[in-house]
């Protein structure tokens, strides 16, 4: 009786390579033992992703450090062929000598993304890294970041993501101008820094951190900006100039589609001397996010009614109001609403939430002037920060007596 066929062994080499990729590189290496001819099939691999799920885990770190360490080292020794991406995400090995080797390693391997995760040390990326001038993608978490004199950019990176790194704000800006191609960017827990973005293929921009001031020079591709803004004590940590911050960050953006604005962000934009109408219309923008915006604050709100009301193709609008003060604000200057902005209309916003809404007579106007200007209106979901019941029902009814220009509008009241 003859040998039963070897389908394993036999599938072809698209298939087989199909396989490999799909599974973790621990996995891969383990399929050599499947036959002969499966021995080395993973060691042409393309893509390796390591972390701690690579070696058997341990107590001891140390124990899971070395081994890890070992398990790297070997893979990239039996390696055959190109390596296109390389990704460490790991809190063990935060500044060991064998990642320079690594590194040094990929940058003879034509390497094309580099990913590198690392728990809080003092690691220092190796000179070698910038020689690697066919990164198309750089993620760096955890590492100090000291480019050398000669180091003129990466001319084919696409994405670059840098997280708690170590570096110099003119360091960032002019890693971000020597990448010419550059689309993905996102920089986060950075502190009281001012930066400058020239990137004239960027297409999203994600911002997290102490920023004292951006200024976005030359970014007239961006389609999705997302910000988170922190600061300490009050306004006076961030720049203050005669210009206004709303049209010095989004005056260049004609391509936006989405933007989200967290914590400070919307009291950021509004800072410097308004110039009356914007001088740029957002005609692609389909959603706006802005979370924490005190209705207390007659600039923070008149941010809000000039983004609304210079999107023509808004469809969706969440806003969360922040807290109110203990000490509220004056009511003169409180006077917005009774300008000619229900001269505007919103015709294609479909879907208002709007949360934390604590019934000062701010946030109700704005809802008015929202349901007063939005024919296609459909849904407006409202949550309250009122904990007293009968001022929240008083709140709803207020509400639900507001009149509507979209015969589709109807509320929907979130408990919390």
């Amino acid at each position: 009786m003859g040998e039963s066929p070897d389908f394993i062994s036999d599938l072809p080499q698209s298939i087989i390579e199909n396989i490999l990729t799909r599974l973790s590189i621990r996995d891969a290496i383990r399929t050599s033992v499947l036959s002969s001819k499966w021995r080395y099939k993973w060691s042409t691999l393309t893509d390796l992703v390591f972390d701690e799920k690579c070696v058997s885990p341990a107590n001891d770190r140390c124990v899971v450090e070395t081994s890890l360490v070992r398990f790297i080292t070997g893979v990239l020794l039996l390696h055959q062929g190109p390596i296109h991406k390389f990704q460490l995400s790991t809190s063990f090995l935060q500044c060991r000598p064998d990642i320079d080797q690594w590194l040094l390693f990929l940058s003879r391997n034509g390497i094309k993304e580099l990913v590198l995760e690392l728990g809080e040390g003092e690691f220092r990326v190796p000179s070698c890294l910038f020689n690697c001038l066919k990164l198309t993608r750089l993620e760096l978490c955890h590492c100090e970041f000291d480019p050398p004199q000669y180091f003129k950019g990466f001319s084919s990176l696409k994405s670059l993501n840098l997280h708690q790194i170590l570096v110099g704000p003119e360091v960032i800006e002019s890693l971000i101008s020597g990448c010419p191609l550059l689309e993905f960017l996102s920089l986060s827990y950075f502190d009281s820094l001012v930066l400058s973005i020239s990137a004239p293929n960027l297409m999203y921009l994600y911002l997290d951190g102490e920023f004292k001031d951006i200024f976005l020079e030359n970014t007239p591709k961006l389609v999705a900006i997302s910000v988170s803004m922190y600061m300490h004590e009050d306004v006076t940590d961030f720049e203050q100039s005669s210009d206004y911050n709303l049209v010095k960050f989004l005056g260049g953006v004609p391509l936006l589609e989405k933007l989200v604005g967290y914590i400070y962000f919307t009291k950021y934009l509004s800072i410097g001397d308004d110039p009356g109408r914007l001088p740029i219309t957002y005609i692609h923008l389909k959603t706006i996010e802005l979370y924490q915006v005190s209705f207390e604050d007659a600039n923070e709100i008149l941010v809000l009614l000039r983004l609304v009301t210079h999107s023509p193709n808004l469809k969706e609008l969440k806003v969360s109001a922040s807290p109110i003060q203990l000490f509220p604000l004056e009511e003169e200057g409180f006077d917005l609403f009774e300008r000619d902005y229900f001269d505007y209309k919103l015709p294609s916003l479909e879907t208002v939430k709007i949360t934390d809404v604590s019934g000062i007579r701010n946030e109700l106007e704005f809802i008015r002037f929202l349901l007063g200007t939005s024919p296609v209106l459909e849904t407006v979901i409202v949550s309250s920060s009122l904990i007293d019941k009968e001022a929240k029902m008083d709140m709803v009814i207020e509400l639900l007596r507001y009149p509507r220009v979209s015969p589709r509008a109807q509320f929907l009241f979130l408990q919390d």
